[in-house]
């Protein structure tokens, strides 16, 4: 379990330089209030770049940094994992990034991704994706679990079962499959070479006895044929070097696809954050009747004109979207082929070693055959000798035999344990036992909250939604607020999950805003009952606005205030 101590954080954002700190373990229920501004969401992006180095809402890096101080930007995170603390440390002007241990800073031997992926492989034991969908709960960024890929969401039950490593395994196996079968065919060229060695020497034998040039124009006949097999296959390797010519031509464009798709990704996101702004206006006007700044009224016609123009623009920018998807799709699928035309040319250029490496068989073994002829020609030698020899090759012949079945029979296991690592195997298994467990906490939590309806995931983590009266739905079909119902079922379900498999089992529980648009006092209530049940291990945070009505339903209260620029805890 991972038990969260302390954030602390310093010119971070609003934040002044003076640390600000907050304890995430004191109490079982927190509320977090204050103005638009304040500061109050400033510990979701702290946490979040504490730990993975990105903040939880869509903040570039250098806008992180306080804009009156601009530097020396600091977070740090503090928790225990199992009886080991842990105290993360991350920084911006001057960039740093620190993990201590009991005390101990770790070594950084390596570039700060690789330290990254320690982090979150080895101590953390969950990524981004994962504490977003347990930890975290906001209406800014977040992408629900429903608004997930079916990929990303089976990532996160993946992490949650804590079955991952089986696609760790299963990758690991792949290598050994590749070793094996150079083994196996290192093996076969060895047996095909000692088998020739015994041929020659019982012929060779025979010679000794017979004495007979009979044997000498078998040799002969073995080195033309084997001349003509290494001419056959030199003609094999330039047909297979021209398809290699060919596919390195059908691939020529693969860096201008790339760079196709990256501007692509980065035009959709630019207009996405288009959208976002143009949505935030709509809302300051749908909400505001008296500017902030001024405090004079506000025409109700020019609110209404700003936000039909405000949704057209919204509805263009998403026509574009829509419009960038389209080509998205088409690169991406021109990727993907040409990923595919690359593992052609790899898999031809492999056959090309395979090739080579029997060609040089060849040569020795013509050589060799040379040699014997030439000594037939000139000695014929101690027949007792070569019996001697004949019986070290027949000994040699049956350790290479057995050796082949050991790996033969080894790559039987490897093929067999590689079927049942796949996506459709073990994990598939492992998540159909799951999946009712998951989908029975799910209803719970929705009839805690006065949502009546059947919800159930299949094996593609997709919903089947059906009310009382057997009517289907989709996610979509419903109201924000009964999305909101839907989302903080699956939170809670998922770290029920987690605590049952203890994979990534955390006390932090953080709600940002949920309560100031979604859910109704009905709601509010429901949900409350559930968080009072959560145990003593659980740590909730709640950001809102509606303090005036939360406000008796929390056992400690934070407020955040803006004093000459800067937010500081009141």
């Amino acid at each position: 379990m991972i038990l969260f101590k302390t954030v602390r954080y310093k010119n971070f954002l609003s934040s002044g330089n003076v640390f600000t700190q907050i304890d995430l373990d004191r109490s079982k229920t927190t509320l977090i209030i204050g103005d638009n501004g304040a500061g109050k969401s400033t510990m979701l992006d702290a946490l979040t770049f504490g730990l993975f180095g990105k903040p939880f809402r869509n903040v570039n890096k250098p806008q992180l940094v306080n804009s009156v101080n601009e530097r020396d930007a600091v977070v740090e995170v503090e928790f225990l994992v199992g009886k080991k603390h842990i105290l993360v440390r991350r920084g911006i002007k001057p960039n740093f990034f620190e993990i201590e241990t009991d005390g101990t800073q770790l070594q950084q031997n390596a570039n700060v991704r690789d330290f990254q992926e320690f982090l979150e492989k080895n101590v953390l034991k969950l990524n981004y994706k994962s504490f977003t969908q347990i930890v975290i709960l906001g209406n800014s960024s977040f992408v629900p679990f429903m608004q997930l890929r079916a990929a990303d969401r089976r990532d996160i039950i993946e992490d949650l079962l804590d079955i991952q490593i089986f696609s760790s395994m299963n990758n690991i196996l792949k290598t050994y499959a590749i070793d094996n079968k150079i083994k196996i065919d290192e093996n076969k060229l060895a047996r095909d070479l000692l088998e020739n060695k015994i041929d020659l020497k019982e012929n060779y034998i025979l010679q000794l006895k017979r004495k007979t040039k009979t044997l000498i124009t078998k040799y002969e006949k073995d080195i033309k044929k084997s001349l003509d097999e290494k001419d056959s296959r030199i003609k094999q390797i330039d047909e297979i070097n021209k398809s290699v010519e060919e596919f390195l031509n059908e691939v020529s464009d693969a860096k201008q696809v790339n760079d196709k798709h990256d501007k692509l990704t980065e035009y959709q996101r630019s207009i996405l954050r288009n959208v976002d702004s143009e949505q935030k206006n709509i809302s300051f006007f749908e909400s505001n009747d008296d500017c902030p700044t001024c405090k004079q009224n506000i025409d109700h016609a020019f609110k209404h004109k700003e936000i039909i123009q405000k949704q057209k623009k919204i509805e263009e920018f998403k026509s574009a979207v829509d419009k960038i998807d389209g080509e998205l799709d088409e690169t991406r699928n021109r990727l993907s082929a040409i990923q595919s035309i690359q593992e052609n040319i790899q898999n031809h250029q492999t056959t090309i070693q395979s090739i080579n490496n029997g060609i040089s068989v060849i040569d020795q073994y013509v050589k060799k055959q040379q040699e014997n002829i030439n000594h037939l020609e000139q000695d014929t030698g101690d027949i007792n000798d070569e019996r001697k020899k004949l019986k070290e090759y027949g000994k040699e012949f049956k350790e290479i035999e057995v050796q082949t079945e050991e790996l033969i029979e080894e790559k039987f296991i490897h093929e067999t344990a590689r079927n049942i690592l796949k996506d459709e195997g073990i994990k598939s298994r492992i998540i159909k036992q799951y999946l009712p467990i998951m989908n029975k906490l799910i209803n719970k939590y929705l009839t805690q909250m006065n949502f009546f309806v059947s919800f159930n995931l299949d094996e593609n983590f997709n919903e089947e939604i059906k009310s009382r009266y057997r009517d289907d739905f989709t996610y979509d079909s419903f109201s924000e607020g009964e999305k909101m119902r839907i989302d903080l079922s699956l939170l809670f379900t998922w770290r029920t999950v987690a605590k049952l498999k203890n994979s990534v089992n955390t006390n932090l529980l953080i709600l940002d805003e949920v309560f100031d648009s979604s859910l109704d006092g009905d709601g509010t209530d429901e949900f409350m009952k559930i968080v009072n049940e959560q145990g003593t291990t659980t740590n909730v945070f709640v950001i809102s606005h509606k303090g005036d009505t939360l406000y008796d339903k929390f056992r400690v209260h934070m407020k955040f205030e803006k004093r000459k620029n800067f937010s500081i805890i009141v």
